[in-house]
């Protein structure tokens, strides 16, 4: 990276969301720019951002996630199998009980497996774009910038969503969500000497109705979220470049992701003439 800085791409979280990485991804190669030299996300960023720095090509998701992917199949808890919308899924009497003796509600190894099996089990040393991700240590309560040992270890830590996810357990340490702490993380791009960065943000943040926030999980993930939106709105540096990927969905609507990956599309094509201001600008 050193030798050759070029652009950094950051990939935030937001959960189902999170697909729309994929069309954005796809159509900014194939609309003829450069890959980026560093991979930075967060979350279902993570997931993404692993997995295509890894080698896997964007057609390569984007077949996976359309025609093999259904979030069940990746789950443990029974209460994650439930037919119907994820989101409905908060709601149920099994999810409480869950928590009250569990770190989480789901243990996360079917989707460690697939992360392993995706990404070749390769390590941060032999991906083929180098790549970061982040999470959030319970115990010291500080933000872990992941860079080393295995992709698929970095990815599921990045990934645990408290309530949903027990935490993940890495070198005496227990990561939860790594957008809990920097939804957006621009700053390791910045600390590894890169000043062009491009960065896509899909987790949008309003204003809700009371009937929303029925029970306690509700309220817990509704808490997340307005953490989440307080760092939204801040101004970026120069040379980097912030899309927002508006959508009603929540992050729980696994069962939109056609519709997600098209909307990374249309912000490519949306955006064409920020992004060619951009690459003018990016020295590789």
């Amino acid at each position: 990276m050193k030798k050759k800085k070029g652009w950094a791409l950051i990939l935030s979280g937001g959960g189902a969301r999170g697909f729309a990485h994929i069309g954005f991804l796809d159509k900014l190669l194939e609309a003829g720019f450069n890959e980026p030299s560093l991979v930075v996300g967060t979350s279902m960023g993570a997931i993404v951002g692993g997995l295509y720095a890894c080698g896997m090509k964007t057609g390569e998701l984007r077949r996976f996630v359309r025609e093999e992917f259904k979030i069940s199949d990746y789950l443990e808890s029974f209460a994650f199998r439930l037919d119907g919308p994820v989101g409905q899924l908060i709601q149920t009497g099994q999810v409480l009980a869950s928590i009250a003796t569990r770190p989480g509600v789901d243990k996360g190894q079917r989707a460690h497996e697939l992360f392993e099996s995706l990404s070749g089990g390769k390590s941060f040393e032999e991906t083929e774009i180098p790549f970061r991700c982040n999470a959030l240590d319970l115990i010291s309560g500080k933000e872990v910038i992941l860079k080393s040992g295995s992709v698929a270890n970095a990815i599921r830590a990045s990934m645990s969503f408290p309530l949903f996810f027990e935490p993940f357990l890495l070198d005496n340490m227990y990561l939860v969500d790594g957008g809990l702490i920097d939804n957006m993380p621009i700053k390791i791009a910045q600390n590894e000497g890169f000043s062009h960065i491009l960065a896509l943000n899909v987790n949008r943040f309003s204003g809700i109705s009371l009937k929303d926030l029925r029970g306690g999980p509700q309220i817990i993930y509704r808490s997340i979220e307005c953490i989440l939106g307080i760092n939204e709105g801040k101004k970026p540096s120069k040379n980097t470049l912030i899309l927002d990927l508006s959508d009603d969905a929540t992050p729980f609507s696994f069962y939109r992701k056609n519709d997600f990956i098209k909307l990374g599309e249309r912000a490519v094509e949306e955006n064409m003439k920020k992004l060619e201001v951009f690459f003018k600008q990016v020295k590789n």
